[in-house]
């Protein structure tokens, strides 16, 4: 929620961080259609003798969407990986510095994420792309998911950016 008065900043902090949980609880939810394509596929080869391949790539594919999604969510809620056993050792202060300066090296790989990711995900529409087995659903849509989530990264790494820099920022002191 933002406070009457509150800065842009804070606004548009706020307003990422929403959207991002949004996006991370609904893909939560499509791991419910995972474990039933996983039952169904685990019925059909027990009991009938016979898998289908629609389970399998059905579980692949929206598996890793929502793994690829669920990165924003994770950055919004500071669970990305890192060494915790240094940084929580830190002050707010210099692990607020600390993740200014990874910033540059985060900026760069969602760039490469959203410049290739993008090539990728228009080639494979321009050319129908499919898995190739007899369903042979088109991925192109789950392609266009990376270039997506880059773009939802990089929002909240902003995000995370502009909090950084509040808490970073030394205290003034009065003359």
């Amino acid at each position: 929620m933002t406070i009457e008065g509150s800065s842009l900043a804070d606004r548009f902090c706020d307003a990422v961080d929403r959207f991002n949980s949004v996006v991370g609880r609904v893909f939560a939810l499509s791991i419910f259609i995972v474990v039933l394509a996983v039952l169904y596929e685990v019925v059909a080869r027990t009991t009938f003798g016979q898998g289908t391949i629609w389970s399998n790539e059905t579980t692949i594919y929206l598996s890793a969407v929502t793994y690829i999604l669920g990165g924003a969510y994770a950055l919004a809620h500071r669970r990305h990986v890192r060494i915790d056993v240094i940084y929580e050792r830190l002050t707010p202060r210099t692990r607020a510095r600390l993740d200014l300066f990874t910033f540059i090296f985060f900026l760069i790989y969602v760039g490469a994420l959203i410049w290739a990711g993008s090539a990728l995900a228009w080639a494979s529409f321009l050319q129908g792309e499919g898995t190739g087995t007899p369903w042979n659903p088109r991925i192109w849509p789950i392609k266009f998911a990376i270039p997506i989530a880059a773009v939802l990264l990089l929002l909240q790494g902003i995000a995370n950016l502009l909090r950084d820099l509040r808490v970073a920022r030394p205290e003034s002191r009065a003359s």
